[in-house]
């Protein structure tokens, strides 16, 4: 199909990423589905439409751009260990500020975590993951897939924040002075922060692993 699915594909992730987020749409689907079944079904198809947008890119019509050297590897290694770190800390935990946050009401502002150095740390993984991304595979089609992620990265705190501000009123104001006066830093992790390091140094050396299986190419050079 060429460029035809992979427009196809872009068109369905864009559409799956802004319909269902839109305060009606998300409020009647929360109503039906409670917040969890929200969470979990909307993380589904976020992930089907992406890989179906990875495939597609693949498939596109091949129109290099600059060529492949074996360094360029070292650059996504390098990358996806603060990726994968990002993630570990980020996930599943209460982030009133951004997406993916769950049990925002728990929210400590004295103890915000990884949220003290950024807002967003799901589009921070995401920048870095695109970004680097980049590097290796310099085709028309991949350099348009990773630059528009990366971009996107770049631009979608900004509306976010906007989008929460608004929803939050006066509270989002509160809290994020609450989090700027916390600590940077805390002397001694907590267990599950620990945890969620070694997760996140997991899933590094599996998506290494699986790599090859799940996308055809190896990661190491």
């Amino acid at each position: 199909m060429g460029w035809t699915e992979f427009a196809a594909a872009y068109t369905v992730f864009f559409l799956s990423h802004s319909i269902p987020v839109r305060s009606p749409v998300r409020a009647r689907l929360q109503s039906r589905l409670g917040q969890a079944g929200f969470t979990a079904a909307y993380s589904a198809l976020s992930l089907g439409v992406l890989a179906w947008l990875i495939g597609a890119a693949g498939r596109a019509p091949y129109l290099p751009l600059w060529g492949w050297a074996p360094w360029q590897n070292h650059v996504v290694l390098a990358a996806m260990l603060p990726v994968c770190v990002i993630l570990a800390l980020s996930i599943a935990r209460p982030n009133p500020f951004s997406f993916g946050g769950t049990r925002n009401a728990r929210f400590d502002p004295r103890r915000p975590g990884i949220v003290r150095w950024t807002r967003h740390p799901l589009l921070v993984a995401l920048a870095l993951w695109a970004g680097a991304h980049v590097v290796p595979n310099g085709d028309l089609a991949h350099v348009i897939l990773f630059g528009t992620f990366a971009a996107f990265a770049g631009l979608g705190g900004r509306l976010i924040d906007r989008r929460k501000r608004r929803d939050m009123g006066a509270d989002w104001d509160r809290l994020r002075a609450a989090v700027a006066a916390a600590p940077m830093h805390i002397a001694a992790p907590h267990r599950t922060t620990l945890l969620r390091l070694s997760a996140g140094l997991l899933l590094y050396g599996a998506l290494i692993w699986l790599h090859p299986l799940l996308f055809g190419v190896s990661p190491l050079p």
